[in-house]
């Protein structure tokens, strides 16, 4: 199994930024993307960017620009720096990790997920 902990979550005025961080343990030899969905209320669940082992990046049109994904290997860590944030942005984040190059169809292991709040 593999253990998924999510920090970094608050309250923040829109303009503003905060940093996610998931830390993954266990057995993490077979895992190869990692990254962040989150879900709104009211609305689906959709796939926020995901990062391989490699470096490859990936992310929903309505964060480029704005977010932006990073990995520690060593430290089996997956970053999401948030900027500019929007109150559309307000959702939980949830983390994912997985066997696979790409985190679209949510295989793999999640996260408990974390508040993210975004005030007008």
């Amino acid at each position: 199994q593999v253990q998924l902990v999510e920090s970094g979550g608050g309250l923040v005025q829109a303009g503003g930024s905060l940093r996610l961080s998931c830390a993954a343990s266990g057995r993490i030899f077979n895992i190869n993307a990692m990254g962040w969905h989150r879900q709104a209320p009211g609305k689906q669940r959709e796939l926020v960017a995901d990062i391989t082992r490699g470096g490859s990046t990936n992310y929903a049109d309505s964060v480029k620009g704005r977010f932006t994904i990073s990995r520690d290997n060593a430290k089996n860590t997956v970053y999401l720096q948030m900027n500019s944030l929007q109150p559309e942005d307000t959702a939980v984040y949830y983390c994912n990790a997985g066997p696979t190059s790409s985190l679209r169809f949510g295989q793999g292991y999640w996260g408990k997920g974390t508040q993210v709040t975004v005030s007008s």
